[in-house]
């Protein structure tokens, strides 16, 4: 899998971040720099402050300490209207309300880009049509979406960040509940939209493998920290897995793409 040429610059970055909930520190004096018109994917330990991360690249958590820019501007400093026309974020949980349609439920992000006294207008439906076929899944531009398989399901989400016409993604484990052959598909698809649409991608993913498949650049956390940071090749190797997960493991070249591919032996006594 051939990966597209760097692009310069990093617009969205962080600088001794700290992140948590009531109190208690999940992310702590984290930097990082995400590359542009890239995959990155977050790996790392349940708990280890994935999750936590991306909400607060995605302003939908405040810092404790630090700061989040995007083009060299805080985003603390700019309204949630601007951020959303700026990055999408798709989170872990979602539901749609009942007997609702695909068109209707993606045509929501669209919402940003709209002002109060605008009705939806033929470019925000040429949007959403143009989301649907991105993604394929047009044809159920009429049916609810508690009809669709999960991975139809899960692409009509992506659809509606695809919708809100923004050059970043964030999106927060895209393939859980989802079985292999569906995850495969879903990651294809954000691979596509990288790659056909030049947006840029940050995700969390559980599967490493598969994360050093279609990632071009994988940030790998434990314990609210970056471990390690790079090229899937330099990032996931055998150290790293047990420091990270206590994991004893084998990588071995993945036949399709030569990328690494995590073979599990056994579960080290603890992270060194």
């Amino acid at each position: 899998m051939s990966s597209p040429p760097l692009v310069a610059g990093n617009r969205l970055q962080a600088r001794g971040l700290s992140l948590g909930y009531d109190g208690r520190t999940v992310v702590e004096n984290l930097s990082l720099d995400v590359p542009d018109g890239r995959i990155t994917s977050i790996i790392g330990p349940n708990g280890c402050g994935k999750s936590t991360l991306l909400r607060g690249l995605g302003r939908l958590l405040r810092p404790m300490a630090g700061t989040v820019t995007l083009d060299g501007v805080p985003l603390a400093r700019l309204s949630t209207r601007r951020t959303a026309q700026l990055l999408s974020v798709l989170p872990q949980a979602h539901t749609a309300p009942e007997g609702l349609t695909v068109a209707d439920l993606v045509s929501r992000g669209r919402h940003p880009r709209q002002r109060w006294y605008q009705q939806f207008s033929g470019a925000d439906e040429h949007a959403v049509h143009r989301a649907l076929e991105a993604t394929g899944i047009a044809e159920f531009a009429d049916t609810p979406v508690d009809e669709l398989s999960g991975g139809q399901a899960q692409r009509v989400w992506i659809s509606m960040t695809l919708v809100q016409d923004t050059d970043i993604l964030l999106l927060d484990e895209p393939t859980t509940y989802l079985d292999l052959a569906h995850q495969v598909e879903i990651l294809e698809l954000v691979h596509r939209l990288n790659r056909d649409l030049g947006r840029t991608v940050v995700m969390v993913l559980h599967d490493i493998s598969l994360a050093a498949r279609f990632s071009d650049h994988i940030v790998a956390m434990r314990e609210g920290r970056i471990l390690a940071q790079g090229p899937p090749g330099e990032v996931v190797t055998e150290r790293l897995l047990e420091k990270a997960f206590g994991l004893r493991a084998r990588i071995v070249p993945e036949p399709v793409t030569g990328r690494p591919h995590v073979i599990p032996l056994a579960r080290a006594a603890a992270p060194r």
